[in-house]
């Protein structure tokens, strides 16, 4: 290059910045030598200690707070909550402005204004926290709500350097993502106020017993203060503290414009009117039904959180169940009332339990948890024995007295009120307004479950006489022998094999070869006396266990174990024993299973359940998921509704179970649960008593409705000779009905017959079909219509001038024996 040309303007820049660089001192490059990497490593482990872990944008938009889940019943009414924290989330939109201004007040006045956190406030903790190095003393906090969001949402409560940077960066972001009204929504519904309470709807109820909107300003400025620490200022313990520190926050809202100085000076005076335990709601009703529907979520959703998003304690599923309230308490009742009445006669017992007096017995009344059943019924405690009775605690506190007279149950011929000692604890119920009478929580047990038999929906399900007192549900847990509640399977196998309900069967001593391990069995009816030749009808109706047994034999028990695993009661080995009910099965399968009888053999399945959506309204799942064609359609012109495809499985033949059910009819209307008929309603039903009797048993229902139920001990053991199906079980069932449709004006249903039955006029006795008579009103009538398939009609004629007297039981003179006879006779086939 000549020496003329000037040097490029860049090659200048370089030359005089390594110049400048050349003429630094030397120990400055070494300085920077260590600084450097110092300042790099720092960063490093500012980034893994600090930063690392902390949850980015992205997360955080898609954040979602844990939320119970709610259950409702049939008509949206919200009847229980799965919820591990007391949590009702409540949208900004809907918080009333006056407990945003309270808690604005108490905790971040600038909130509205910072960008996540209140500079100034920092620096004045800083001293706090350097003392705090060399103390015990908690140092005083400066965290705005976006600061305290972080922390209640994603961080821990430890008090560290450490932590209060990650809760600064997280604030920092947090501000940067949500809105303010947002942050303060999430905020308002995360805090713990006490009392388990989370966000400030559950603490309006749990301190108040009102909603955030029923609050007023004294309340709202309490509920401000709990944020800090909810246990410093209990409206109980205390008072004083609490009181003085609303009132704080009353001149906070004054200072900050939201009220005026005399309205803070005016409710400064108003005391902290809290409830004293929290809202304490009533034991709800439907305990099994709600804990069944419980476990069945739980194995469909998930539990907690780290089960998925929709789980039953974290997710915010609403769920629609399908309990019938009406039915369900009718149901609670009529079988409660049947085992106290049963229990009445077996004496006193004892008290349940045994507290300790002294300060606290009400608190520790309340731990017994005394499952007591009725609504009406109290758990009480024995504080002292004084003239002609007892001074009674309450679970509340209160104390009250009952009368010697009113404790009259006797055991070994000494009464109870001789027996009681302080602090025994016993169920009582109210007499008057100050006085109560002792009662006693039945040892015997038992189930009932009502279904709605076209759709398999569970209308109610009591699975004991409290859930509290044993969580174990019977009506799904419980297998137990359903004696002869069983044989109508028995006999629609017979029908789907050839025989019909006019068929004639013996009622004679039988005896058969079951297996080389089985050996050779006979059986007999009670006395030696029998009835003879008889239709197959007249067998079911009067629960005849010899005519079953032989028509059993006859079918194939092959036959009927297939129909029995086909139904869904149960898988049995095809012996003898089970034709006559020694398969265990459970409440709710067996009726269900009289269920697919009723709608004409169509397979449905219980449910408790048909519809849950997540938080959002998002359908989860769907009992029904068929199609259906334009039932969405916004216009209806009058043209023909549109209606789902039936999609059900054809379980057994439709006209099988249509004579099964006709039939059954019969054994209400003269048969074992004869106490039935005065209903005046079609109903069908078979009575069961097992062996002992350990259990018996009422099964059935109208077209609409089936309920089934059984009486027991969770021990099987004898309940006497005086108990049997038909004159306990079934008035169990007829109490049920009349309380859960006593209202209902309704004409009942009448059972269809499907289409390919042929009802014909036959003689009852006979079976032979009859010309020149009709059937009447009178149940015992000799002529009735009977269902036959097509070509199976008798074809033996008689005239109704040739009819054969009958009595209720059978043909005149025979001696008819009931199924309870035969079971004491033989102590059972098994």
């Amino acid at each position: 290059m000549d020496a003329t040309t000037p040097e490029p303007e860049g090659k200048r820049f370089f030359s005089r910045l390594g110049a400048w660089l050349g003429g630094l001192p030397r120990w400055l490059w070494i300085g920077l030598g260590v600084l450097l990497p110092l300042a790099a490593l720092a960063f490093f482990l500012f980034w893994m200690l600090i930063i690392r872990g902390l949850p980015d944008a992205a997360s955080l938009a898609g954040y979602q707070p844990s939320l119970p889940s709610t259950v409702r019943q049939m008509d949206g009414t919200p009847i229980h909550t799965f919820a591990r924290e007391r949590r009702i989330y409540l949208p900004y939109a809907e918080t009333p402005p006056l407990v945003i201004q309270a808690f604005i007040s108490a905790e971040d006045k600038t909130f509205f204004t910072h960008d996540g956190l209140d500079y100034a406030g920092i620096a004045s903790a800083i001293p706090g926290y350097i003392e705090s190095f060399f103390s015990d003393k908690r140092p005083v906090g400066a965290s705005t709500i976006t600061q305290q969001v972080a922390k209640n949402l994603l961080l821990t409560n430890e008090v560290t350097i450490g932590r209060k940077l990650r809760e600064a960066i997280l604030a920092r972001r947090i501000e940067q993502q949500f809105t303010k009204e947002q942050i303060l929504e999430l905020y308002l519904n995360q805090i713990f106020l006490g009392r388990n309470a989370y966000g400030i709807e559950a603490a309006a109820q749990a301190y108040f017993d009102k909603t955030t909107d029923q609050l007023t300003l004294p309340e709202a400025a309490y509920l401000a203060i709990l944020p800090k620490a909810p246990s410093r200022y209990s409206p109980t313990r205390d008072y004083q503290r609490a009181f003085e520190r609303r009132n704080y926050v009353l001149r906070q809202m004054a200072a900050n414009g939201y009220i005026s100085a005399q309205e803070a000076a005016a409710t400064a005076a108003m005391p902290i009117a809290a409830v004293a335990t929290g809202n304490q709601a009533p034991v709800e009703s439907g305990g099994y039904f709600v804990e069944e529907l419980r476990r069945q979520l739980i194995a469909k959703f998930g539990e907690d959180a780290k089960d998925g998003p929709n789980s039953v304690y974290a997710g915010g599923l609403w769920v629609r169940s399908t309990i019938d309230p009406e039915i369900q308490a009718a149901a609670e009742k009529a079988l409660r009332d049947g085992l106290v009445r049963y229990d009445r006669v077996k004496g006193w017992r004892g008290a349940p339990a045994k507290i300790e007096l002294g300060d606290g017995w009400d608190k520790r009344l309340r731990a017994v948890n005394l499952g007591v059943g009725y609504p009406e019924w109290r758990a009480a405690v024995i504080l002292e024995s004084v003239s002609g009775g007892f001074k009674l605690g309450l679970e509340d506190g209160s104390t009250s007295f009952m009368y010697n007279g009113d404790a009259a149950m006797a055991r070994g011929g000494v009464p109870a009120w001789q027996q009681l000692r302080a602090g025994d604890v016993v169920p009582v119920t109210p007499v008057t307004r100050s006085n109560y009478a002792l009662r006693q929580i039945p040892e015997v047990s038992g189930a009932l479950v009502v279904q709605e038999p076209d759709t398999g929906r569970i209308l109610a399900m009591v699975g004991g006489f409290d859930v509290r007192q044993s969580s174990f549900n019977r009506a799904t847990q419980a297998k137990r022998q359903p004696g002869s509640s069983f044989k109508p399977f028995v006999y629609a196998a017979a029908l789907d094999n050839g025989m019909t309900p006019a068929s004639i069967v013996s009622d004679a001593p039988y005896c058969v070869y079951q297996s080389a391990r089985l050996g050779r069995k006979c059986f007999r009816n009670f006395g030696g006396g029998y009835a003879g030749a008889q239709t197959m009808r007249w067998g079911l109706e009067q629960s005849r266990n010899l005519m079953t047994v032989r028509i059993a034999y006859n079918t194939g028990m092959d036959n009927v174990v297939k129909l029995a695993k086909d139904l869904g009661i149960g898988r049995y080995e095809p012996v003898l024993a089970i034709a006559l009910g020694a398969g265990e099965t459970t409440p709710v399968k067996l009726v269900n299973a009289y269920s697919i009888l009723v709608n004409g053999g169509k397979a449905v399945e219980p449910i408790l359940y048909d519809l849950v959506t997540d938080r959002n309204g998002k359908v989860l799942f769907r009992a029904d998921p068929r199609p259906c064609d334009g039932c969405n359609t916004p216009d209806w012109q009058g043209q023909r509704m549109p209606r789902p495809a039936d999609t059900r499985r054809q379980a057994m033949d439709a006209r099988t179970a249509y004579q099964v059910t006709h039939m059954l009819e019969g054994v209400v209307q003269r048969g074992t649960a004869v106490n039935l008929r005065p209903l005046g309603i079609p109903i069908m039903g078979k009575t069961g008593t097992t062996t002992g009797p350990k259990d018996v048993w009422f099964v059935g229902g109208t077209p609409n409705y089936m309920a089934g139920l059984y009486i027991g001990f969770d021990t099987p053991k004898n309940l006497g000779g005086w108990i049997q199906g038909g004159s306990f079980a079934a008035p169990i069932w007829k109490s049920w009905f009349t309380g859960a449709f006593k209202d209902n004006e309704q004409e009942p249903d009448p059972f269809l017959a499907p289409a390919g039955v042929r009802m014909v006029r036959i003689d009852r006795r006979s079976g032979r079909r009859v010309y020149g008579s009709w059937p009447s009103e009178d149940p015992k009538a000799a002529v009735i219509w009977e269902a036959f398939k097509p070509e199976s009609e008798p074809r033996r004629i008689i005239r109704g001038a040739d009819l054969t007297p009958l009595t209720p039981t059978g043909p005149v003179g025979g001696k008819v024996k009931t199924d309870s006879d035969f079971l004491r006779q033989q102590g059972g086939i098994y």
